[in-house]
């Protein structure tokens, strides 16, 4: 098991939860970028650096996992929005089987 409780492995978590934390985000409505960056600070240390998200993005575009388009709303600028694919449903619904080694849900009284 790895320690978790210095700086790196903060960032090593982070790192680990911030693509489906955003996958969740797009599950529930098509974002744009500054909108997720803003959802995500919102929830306390989760995001330290708005340029963290935007080559997760393009990650997650790359790997099809999402989907972007240029929306130019009348009376507002134009902004690229992303919206989740099947497969990035998929990848998020596989997360919390993935992050306890394979086990949907841990045994009571068992840590994962």
């Amino acid at each position: 098991m790895c320690d978790m409780t210095g700086e790196g492995g903060l960032t090593e978590l982070r790192r680990g939860v911030l693509g489906p934390c955003v996958l969740a985000l797009l599950e529930l409505r098509p974002r744009f970028g500054l909108e997720l960056v803003r959802d995500l600070a919102a929830a306390d240390g989760l995001l330290t650096s708005d340029g963290t998200v935007y080559p997760l993005l393009n990650r997650l575009r790359d790997a099809g996992l999402v989907t972007s388009e240029w929306r130019d709303d009348e009376g507002e600028r134009a902004r690229r929005y992303y919206s989740i694919t099947e497969a990035g449903r998929q990848s998020l619904t596989a997360f919390p089987a993935q992050r306890l080694g394979g086990q949907a849900h841990p045994e009571p009284g068992r840590r994962a």
